[in-house]
């Protein structure tokens, strides 16, 4: 676990070193869900998620709860997916929040800035609600409106902000407005999964209308809806390009451009190849909670502007 000392400037990680840290300093943790979606490098090493505390998402298949993070999902989820076996999530309970903040408080932890995935399309952040008016220490608890690298771009950039010295109020509203300025597009190749996990939102109503079709979807106001119909898998995947790529030029800062993938690694690895010049592109898997609501084949992009 890693702690954020404002005077230093870094981040601290280990009990003892963190416990002498906050006897000089306040500190700061930060925390997610599994639904942020990071890559590895992100949360080892030096990392820019390096240290957040991530609460893991259940996921049940067939009635079997696994623990994302925890357990092996991958096999067990493409099968079922294949099969059209029942899979469904679950939000973390409000005491696993809580016990997550108090062993934060327990290994010197002052305050808690805490991201979760839209409230639209889960109770997680209510569960993190409840459990911050539960502990000592204030626990500022963020709604990212959004979800996979989108949401982690923002619990990224709060990190960021920490270990340049911000307050935990400072870092939280970091992380909401990098959130609200990133865009998330993907593509999926049936809306089954979506349908049946109650997830389509305003897409419902083109359910009938979509059958025929390839849909895009977006995340606009912290819920799915549907952007644009093509016909073809193959057109689908060129026009998420092509508004990736325009998304990407209109940033004058630069950007990182997050590629998620579920089943279809090579798919991803090509579109991020193609990525223009300049942008920060980042290959990850969509994790188990996302992917049990997407399917199989789903190619999703983030486009986020730069963390720090």
């Amino acid at each position: 676990m890693a702690w954020f000392d404002r005077r230093a400037g870094r981040a601290i990680v280990g009990t003892k070193q963190a416990a002498e840290a906050v006897a000089a300093e306040p500190t700061t943790a930060v925390v997610t869900d599994s639904a942020a979606a990071f890559p590895q490098a992100w949360v080892t090493g030096g990392g820019p998620a390096a240290g957040v505390a991530i609460v893991p998402m259940p996921v049940i298949i067939s009635g079997r709860h696994y623990g994302e993070g925890s357990d092996n999902l991958l096999e067990p989820l493409s099968v079922a997916l294949v099969e059209g076996a029942e899979v469904r999530t679950s939000r973390p309970s409000p005491g696993h929040f809580q016990n997550v903040y108090r062993r934060l408080e327990r290994e010197g932890a002052s305050e808690i800035v805490s991201i979760h995935l839209s409230g639209k399309l889960s109770g997680s952040v209510d569960a993190a609600r409840w459990a911050a008016r539960t502990v000592s220490i204030p626990v500022h608890v963020v709604d990212s409106g959004t979800v996979g690298m989108a949401q982690g771009c923002g619990v990224a950039a709060a990190v960021v902000a920490l270990r340049d010295g911000a307050s935990a109020t400072a870092a939280a509203d970091r992380a909401a407005a990098v959130c609200a300025r990133t865009r998330l597009l993907f593509y999926v190749p049936s809306l089954e999964q979506l349908r049946r996990g109650g997830r389509i939102g305003a897409a419902a109503g083109f359910v009938g209308a979509l059958l025929a079709v390839k849909p895009l979807l977006t995340v606009r106001n912290g819920a799915i809806e549907p952007l644009e119909k093509v016909r073809t898998a193959v057109r689908a995947r060129q026009r998420l390009e092509e508004l990736v790529n325009e998304d990407i030029g209109r940033r004058a800062g630069g950007s990182v451009v997050a590629f998620h993938y579920f089943g279809n690694r090579p798919d991803a690895e090509a579109a991020a190849a193609r990525a223009p010049n300049g942008a920060e592109t980042v290959l990850t898997q969509m994790p188990a909670v996302l992917a049990a609501h997407t399917g199989l084949g789903v190619l999703a992009v983030s486009v986020s502007d730069p963390l720090g």
